[in-house]
């Protein structure tokens, strides 16, 4: 099966820099130490819902995972970037992603809450990218 991505503009706005790098790092890094790859397909947040699910199962301390966590937090977001025609906006160090329906979303504190074990980041990628096509 073949997925198709959706095209990044040309030139993205800075807010976006952080967070494709810290998506772009984790991705390398799931797939060079765990063997798991991601494409950047809503279908892989399943995948990555899971790992941070045995990462929590595992009783890693918060400290050790914050890095990973914001990681694929920004991995969601940059899915939601590409499925939906969405835009990085930051504030105060705080990086969200903005629906064209003007809402705003914060994977990485939904990274967050599924490592707390309340939350998902593949409903969030739902929820944002339906409340597009609506």
């Amino acid at each position: 099966m073949t997925t198709r991505q959706a095209p990044l503009p040309a030139t993205r706005p800075s807010a976006a820099t952080k967070p494709v790098r810290w998506a772009a790092d984790a991705v390398s890094a799931l797939r060079e130490g765990a063997r798991v790859r991601l494409d950047y397909s809503a279908q892989s947040l399943w995948r990555v819902d899971r790992l941070i699910e045995e990462i929590r199962r595992e009783g890693a301390p918060y400290a050790a995972v914050e890095t990973v966590l914001r990681g694929l937090g920004a991995y969601a977001g940059e899915v939601v970037v590409r499925q939906a025609g969405a835009e990085w906006w930051t504030s105060g160090g705080d990086h969200w992603v903005r629906t064209p329906d003007g809402r705003l979303w914060d994977p990485v504190d939904e990274a967050r809450r599924c490592f707390a074990g309340d939350g998902s980041l593949r409903l969030l990628c739902r929820d944002a990218t339906g409340a597009v096509r609506s």
